[in-house]
């Protein structure tokens, strides 16, 4: 009886400290890791979404880039990082989703290692051209390089088996093109050549390329989603000249996977109050988010299960392979 007690009452102690440690959440500033580069889609919309998840939290939320290898490095950081709910994952589809099959080892699984938060909202890649480029156009761009040599253009891409890069790779099967594959580490570094003419065509997503495409320094032939962006409604998208060509990208907040089931719940309210903000949707909204709405976790969990599921099948066709 004494022991039958005893064990009671440790549990009950237990679980008043774990509620206590919850309800305290955060105890200090969070971090959320952003496995891509300064000024790409993921790091625009993480520092939105950060800022104002800060504020709802009462806390401080501290963005770090942690890059390399196609966004493995950030995440696996966030995999092992403390079970504690401080260290938070932002992150976009292709690393989630696309990693896991290009990679031999990403050092991460997806779905073991990470609770979804927070479905935040899809962007289109978009076809951006140096403003030299001989079409105009996407009808007159398919038309110019139908017409081609193989291997006469090319594209630049964040990467090997980045989505930017299966994105091409999509199109030259789609279309019957053979433009070449032109690898960066980084949509930075390959948009700076596309604008300086070193590689006339890129694929990228729409937020980093926005202000390229205000300034004239880039030209915008199509958008990647199934319908027209409404941030640039008068680009086509692809699939209205290509049939059957469509991919997005998505950005979500995931936790590491021990995270308590109290901290995840309060991660998740303050991410449904940050996203019904005014504000926030306007910020993202400019940058050509389209927003996921009210999308529960286990919804996001089925959607990152079936992007896994469908990119696999093309990362195998397309050949893209990293040991």
């Amino acid at each position: 009886m004494q022991r039958r007690y005893a064990l009671a009452l440790a549990a009950g102690l237990a679980t008043l400290g774990f509620s206590a440690h919850a309800s305290d959440y955060p105890a200090k500033p969070i971090t959320l890791i952003v496995p891509q580069n300064a000024g790409g889609t993921n790091d625009i919309v993480a520092r939105i979404v950060g800022q104002r998840l800060g504020e709802v939290l009462g806390g401080t939320v501290v963005i770090e880039n942690r890059v390399g290898a196609g966004g493995n490095i950030g995440t696996q950081a966030a995999a092992k990082a403390a079970k504690d709910g401080h260290t938070l994952l932002m992150t976009i589809s292709s690393s989630q989703a696309i990693n896991p099959a290009v990679y031999k080892a990403p050092g991460f699984d997806p779905v073991k290692d990470f609770a979804p938060i927070a479905l935040v909202g899809a962007v289109p890649n978009v076809l951006v051209v140096n403003p030299a480029f001989p079409a105009k156009s996407l009808d007159e761009f398919l038309k110019v390089v139908k017409a081609a040599k193989p291997d006469t253009y090319q594209y630049a891409s964040a990467g090997n088996g980045t989505l930017n890069h299966l994105l091409g790779e999509m199109l030259n099967s789609t279309a019957g093109l053979s433009i070449q594959h032109i690898p960066y580490k980084g949509v930075a570094p390959a948009l700076t050549d596309v604008i300086g003419g070193q590689v006339p065509m890129a694929f990228a997503s729409l937020p980093s390329v926005l202000g390229y495409l205000k300034s004239g320094r880039l030209l915008a032939l199509g958008v990647s989603s199934p319908q027209r962006s409404p941030a640039l409604p008068e680009v086509p998208a692809i699939g209205e000249k290509v049939p059957g060509y469509a991919g997005t990208l998505w950005v979500g907040l995931f936790a590491p996977r021990g995270v308590s089931a109290e901290i995840e719940r309060k991660l998740q309210d303050a991410m449904g109050k940050v996203l019904a903000n005014g504000e926030t949707r306007t910020a993202l909204t400019a940058q050509g988010v389209e927003l996921a709405g009210s999308t529960t976790p286990q919804q996001f969990a089925a959607l990152l299960q079936e992007d896994i599921n469908r990119w696999a099948k093309i990362v195998k066709a397309s050949g893209a392979k990293i040991d």
